[in-house]
């Protein structure tokens, strides 16, 4: 009741104020504005840096690569198996103070700063990576680590010019070049001089049209007590919104975090919101609700080290005890069961006939394999997230133990606030605690390989598989992966994934997946071009408002 009241007070706490221009309602404020520097808990900085910045390639509407802040570009390799890039820089393109010209020594101090910053791992693919990487640990002295970044493979050629070097052929550099921001320019004129200070200073205090920006916004302020970040047009940049008959572009937009977003959007006081519960989503559903198939799987993993999971054939018979589709059946206004690991919209993903030889719910069989194994006396603990999500975890958890003990698999619920310590956490025997655990892994970059990541020798997995067999399985993965990774040749490429894909799934049956998400949001009839992209981000670069009566008169 006091959160309605304060609704129709419209205080500021609530999360509406008097301001002009269109609100959006997003789960999280930006950490930093800096995106070379970066932080650690990125996915909350990128609504912005999408809106107000580019990158040398993007994505069409099919995932593919194409032409950004590069108008082209050539590929070669040396002598020495190195991979190089050669960006030719669009020359039309000035920075938001409309004088300042894009050039090639922009992505040269926004690369350098990248690998000095919190997120610095992800330049590791460069030419010289590793040895500015390695200086940083040891806490080597400044001339010797500016020395070092001089020599990595990023060189301004000529004005419009980049060459890029990495240190093996990466074929997925492209698609991470259209999406991960810390491959994002900077404008170097305007930094050059300062300290480190004063650049963080200029990044995360906006004032007098700084930080300057590429993309079709611009930061005009950022309130870190009212939690609200205000974009205002950008009419220098070279990427308008297309606009269609009856449509202008959006002067202001103001970013703002409320726990209450969807009663303000009931009231009309802000003009977009996530629809993050997956209850909510259940009931009657809202004519402008619409629905962003996301780049994302939701998976079953198992604990490959505690009995009786650490038998494949066993997880593997699990996995073909799942029905994917009566999982999901009404929990969802749509839903995409699956029992593959990479989406079907991704470049690269699994032919039909690769699909088909993944473990896929085979009930008899499963019951039969099943059948006698030691160890299924004892009631398998699954462990998931608490709290609410577009994911609707409780329920996939309750009939996923309900399908398994068809099976004869008895299962018990462990619901966790601190999901990520209890996976971790293991026995005083050694193995991890949980048996079964829920998570939902996201692409950042349309590329097979954001999806095989996690699951390597240092990915986060928690699964224990890399001990398997005394390690050859994964080794036999990851040489997969590295092959795939440096492959030209598209087919070539797709068909050694598959193989990867097919050890996780299949041979060693690591995890299950269950379901590709989708994410669901409202917004107003008269905006156009404000949606969720498939990495499940904020996207606003298409964003134009119809024109009213007045204007169209």
């Amino acid at each position: 009741m006091l959160a309605l009241v304060l609704v129709a007070a419209g205080c500021g706490r609530c999360g509406f104020q008097p301001d002009p221009g269109v609100k959006v309602v997003v789960p999280a404020m930006p950490t930093t504005l800096d995106w070379s520097y970066s932080d650690p808990t990125s996915w909350a900085n990128y609504p912005v840096m999408l809106a107000t910045q580019r990158g040398l390639t993007t994505l069409a509407p099919d995932h593919s690569v194409q032409p950004g802040l590069a108008e082209r570009w050539e590929r070669s390799r040396t002598a020495t198996g190195q991979e190089v890039y050669t960006f030719h820089l669009r020359q039309d393109v000035r920075w938001s103070d409309g004088v300042t010209p894009l050039t090639a020594q922009d992505f040269v101090t926004g690369w350098h700063r990248a690998l000095q910053g919190r997120e610095r791992g992800e330049m590791a693919d460069l030419v010289g990576a590793d040895e500015v990487l390695a200086l940083q640990e040891q806490g080597a002295p400044p001339e010797q680590l500016k020395a070092a970044l001089a020599r990595t493979g990023v060189e301004a050629l000529d004005p419009h010019t980049l060459r890029v070097t990495l240190a093996r052929p990466r074929n997925y550099f492209l698609a991470r070049l259209a999406n991960v921001y810390l491959f994002f320019p900077t404008p170097s004129a305007v930094l050059a001089g300062r300290s480190e200070e004063e650049v963080r200073d200029y990044f995360d205090r906006p004032r007098d049209g700084h930080p300057l920006a590429l993309g079709p916004f611009r930061v005009e302020s950022w309130d870190r007590a009212g939690e609200r970040v205000r974009l205002v047009h950008n009419p220098h940049s070279a990427f308008q919104p297309p606009l269609g008959p009856g449509e202008r572009p959006a002067p202001v937009l103001t970013l703002m975090k409320s726990e209450i977003g969807p009663a303000l959007y009931a009231r009309g006081r802000v003009d977009f919101v996530f629809v993050d519960s997956a209850v909510a989503l259940q009931g009657r559903r809202p004519e402008d609700l619409q629905r962003e198939p996301l780049l994302s799987t939701y998976f079953l993993a198992f604990n490959t080290e505690r009995p009786p999971l650490n038998r494949p054939e066993v997880r593997r018979a699990i996995a073909r005890a799942i029905d994917r589709d009566a999982l999901m059946k009404g929990l969802l206004p749509a839903a995409r069961p699956s029992h593959v690991l990479l989406p079907p919209e991704l470049p690269g993903a699994a032919t039909p006939e690769e699909a088909e030889r993944l473990p896929h719910f085979a009930p008899e069989q499963a019951r039969a394999e099943l059948a006698g194994v030691p160890g299924l006396d004892r009631p398998l603990r699954l462990v998931y997230r608490a709290g609410d999500s577009f994911v609707p975890e409780v329920a996939i958890a309750e009939r996923l133990a309900a399908q398994l003990a068809a099976v004869g698999v008895k299962v018990t619920l462990d619901v966790r606030s601190d999901f990520s310590a209890e996976v971790a956490r293991r026995t005083a025997e050694g193995p991890r605690a949980y048996d079964f655990y829920l998570r939902r892994l996201g692409a950042d970059y349309a590329h097979p390989n954001t999806f095989f990541t996690l699951f390597e020798r240092s990915g986060l997995h928690q699964t224990g598989w890399e001990t398997q067999k005394g390690g050859e399985p994964m080794d036999r993965f990851e040489k997969l992966l590295d092959e795939a990774d440096a492959e030209p040749d598209e087919a070539r490429s797709r068909a050694l994934y598959g193989q990867a894909q097919a050890v996780l799934l299949d041979e060693m049956a690591v995890i299950a997946p269950l379901y590709h998400p989708d994410r669901y949001f409202r917004t107003r009839a008269s905006l156009h071009g404000v949606d969720v992209d498939p990495f499940n981000f904020l996207s606003l670069r298409e964003l134009r408002l119809s024109r009213t009566p007045a204007e169209v008169h």
